[in-house]
């Protein structure tokens, strides 16, 4: 299984609490997280809510994702080694949006910067 396939099968109720320990380490909620995710993806509280159920993969977290915002091309910089905007497959550079998103708030950006407003 390649490196991508493993990510893409990952469990997203594996990821998020992480994501969720992550900031709040530094300071921040869950509720910041949920909103990150509200608006990168489009879901809301209860699609959410039937994903971590349901034991959803990270690909098809992407791939149910109601509307992915137009503006997450505006985000850029490195994560995990990659420059995000140089990352040619579109559910891994989504993935990697989603991780960059994360980390930006437990860096202590504010939301309107982060959000791309």
């Amino acid at each position: 299984m390649t490196n991508n396939a493993r990510m893409f099968n990952m469990p997203f109720p594996t990821v998020y609490p992480l994501y969720i320990k992550k900031v709040e380490r530094k300071g921040h909620t869950k509720a910041e997280v949920d909103q990150i995710i509200y608006w990168l993806t489009g879901y809301d509280e209860a699609g959410m809510r039937q994903l971590l159920d349901s034991g959803a993969t990270l690909e098809a977290f992407f791939e149910n994702a109601p509307q992915m915002n137009p503006k997450r091309t505006l985000i850029t910089g490195v994560i995990c080694g990659y420059r995000v905007e140089e990352i040619q497959d579109p559910l891994m550079r989504d993935i990697r949006y989603m991780d960059k998103l994360v980390d930006e708030l437990a860096k202590g950006k504010r939301m309107e910067k982060i959000l791309r407003a």
